[in-house]
């Protein structure tokens, strides 16, 4: 699919070259290694070597010096080649965003070198079984013991545990001054004493496995705290937000990619005179679904522009706006592409079926569209709370 003209020569440029990165992998690669039950290890380091993991990392330690903008390009242009690489939207996105703007200079040092170069991941927890998309009800709560921290409590589907060297824990602490629990931010080392993981089983194809995690009595060092105790919050949305904006970029990719597969078979599938995409039943819903992801796209676009900008407020609201856009769309796309093909989109030599599973996913995490409804309902238009 065509490229938006609001972008600069050098986005251009990087699309064009992530696309012929993708190209080579293609979906036949990340099909066989959800078949053999590995990881995306090969593409990962080939686009770590070429800069593209870290793009939005400081330069100063080993990153791109880029932003939102270019991390978001580079997900979107691999998953449109069919080899999305989700642990892009934790490591560098989520966890090196927050410690590139709020940690100490020790765990800049110790950390974002390696996830700009891709030779280090990080995970990210903050959804628990009772908490849902409820991030005021985490139970997670850390408490001073001496000089340490230590760690209680349970997280739910957490992405790519086995593959992280640390995972970035949401957790409470105790307001000293108002008694009331507050949100911090730790760094959990993978083999930590009493950091317990255990895999959910998933209706989903995708390299990356989802965990459940149990904390128990887990000492951490003081330095395990990222940034200022007294700005959680602030920290905690300062890695939210990326987390949206990448979500829409990789549900904007699955969409462009079973666009592209049904386009090519209407383009070319034959069983009366002319092939099929030559009848406005077929052509206009791929047409629609084509409107739909490039209407994300802008809304993706702004909402990167704007974080990378700094104005968090503005990037918030967009964030959200082009989760819920590209989640959709994507979703419209891949039924779509399936119903074109008929029986063909069910069989594995097309390799569509399992996306629609997949496609889902964007719709639920990391927020569900209720809740970006929720959102927009009361943040943007004025609306009284319901909950």
């Amino acid at each position: 699919m065509g490229t938006p003209t609001i972008e600069s020569e050098e986005h251009r440029a990087l699309r064009k070259a992530v696309a012929a990165l993708g190209t080579r992998y293609g979906r036949d690669y990340f099909t066989r290694v959800v078949a053999e039950g590995a990881h995306t290890d090969d593409l990962w380091a080939e686009a770590a070597k070429l800069g593209y993991i870290g793009v939005n990392l400081p330069e100063e330690h080993g990153g791109g010096g880029g932003g939102i903008v270019e991390l978001s390009i580079v997900l979107e242009e691999l998953g449109a080649a069919g080899c999305p690489l989700l642990m892009m939207v934790v490591s560098p996105a989520i966890c090196g965003t927050v410690i590139a703007r709020f940690g100490t200079e020790e765990q800049k040092r110790a950390w974002l070198p390696g996830l700009a170069d891709g030779s280090r991941k990080m995970a990210f927890g903050i959804t628990e079984p009772d908490a849902g998309s409820n991030s005021h009800r985490i139970t997670t709560t850390a408490r001073k013991e001496g000089g340490d921290w230590v760690l209680n409590g349970r997280k739910v589907f957490i992405s790519g545990v086995d593959i992280a060297d640390a995972t970035l824990i949401v957790g409470r602490t105790e307001d000293a001054r108002t008694g009331r629990l507050k949100p911090c931010l730790f760094i959990v080392p993978r083999d930590t004493p009493g950091f317990g993981r255990s895999p959910i089983a998933m209706e989903l194809s995708a390299p990356e496995k989802q965990f459940e995690l149990t904390l128990d009595e887990v000492r951490l060092p003081a330095d395990a705290l990222v940034g200022d105790e007294d700005a959680g919050l602030l920290q905690l949305f300062a890695g939210l937000n990326p987390e949206r904006i990448m979500t829409a970029a990789f549900a904007l990719g699955m969409g462009r990619y079973a666009l592209g597969r049904a386009v090519d078979y209407a383009g070319t599938r034959q069983v009366w005179k002319e092939p099929i995409g030559a009848h406005q039943a077929v052509a206009h819903p791929l047409a629609q679904a084509h409107i739909e992801l490039e209407l994300a796209r802008l809304m993706m676009q702004k909402a990167a522009h704007l974080y990378d900008a700094g104005d968090d407020l503005g990037a918030g609201e967009a964030a959200n706006m082009a989760k819920y856009a590209a989640a959709e769309a994507a979703v419209h796309a891949v039924d779509q592409a399936v119903h074109t093909l008929g029986g063909n989109g069910l069989t594995q030599e097309y390799g569509l079926a399992s996306m629609i599973t997949a496609a889902r996913v964007a719709r639920i995490a990391p927020v569900s569209r209720e809740m970006i409804l929720n959102f927009v309902s009361h943040q943007s238009l004025g609306l009284p709370k319901s909950y």
